[in-house]
């Protein structure tokens, strides 16, 4: 008798084979499954699975100096880190006379405004009237239109009093440190 001739059973328990192949089909499918979660996991640790190979890529380590320039150009602060390194090379741009006695305190990006402490008002009073050159001077080194204006800020004074004994129109300890 062949298979043909014999009906197939409707509620026929699995034999022996059969429970075996399914009993072997489930446990390739878990350890399949266990792999895969170590596989990832594993990936994961070593940083999504790429690897480092002979071509450079993203994560490749790199020298200070141009991590710090890319930095700089990816947020935009080329202008401010520029006015930074001229705040630095005062000396070389003003001269050593100058530089004694005028420093530059800060730098306004939005107004481009560069501003100067002076320490006499004799000392306010030449860089005010250097001012046109040095902003051209300035504007060379960082790029057109980097600094439009210099204020210029003398020492800070006495404070000013005000009573019985003031002449009108008087500006007062003004008149000499300001």
């Amino acid at each position: 008798m062949s298979a043909e001739q014999h009906p197939p059973r409707k509620n026929a328990e699995p034999s022996g084979v059969d429970l075996a192949r399914v009993a072997l089909r489930a446990a390739k499918e878990q350890a399949r499954a266990r792999g895969d979660a170590a596989r990832q996991k594993k990936q994961a640790r070593r940083g999504g699975g790429l690897r480092s190979g002979a071509r450079a890529d993203g994560r490749d380590p790199m020298a200070l100096g141009a991590a710090i320039n890319r930095l700089i150009t990816e947020r935009g602060w080329e202008t401010p880190a520029a006015v930074g390194g001229v705040m630095g090379r005062w000396p070389q741009i003003v001269g050593e006379d100058l530089a004694k006695h005028c420093v530059p305190q800060r730098y306004d990006e939005d107004e481009r405004v560069l501003t100067v402490g002076c320490d006499s008002t004799a000392w306010a009073t030449q860089l005010r009237l250097l001012a046109p050159a040095l902003v051209a001077r300035l504007n060379q080194d960082l790029g057109h239109g980097a600094v439009q204006l210099i204020k210029v800020h003398g020492p800070g004074g006495q404070a000013r009093r005000y009573g019985p004994l003031r002449a009108p129109g008087s500006t007062g300890p003004g008149d000499t440190y300001g």
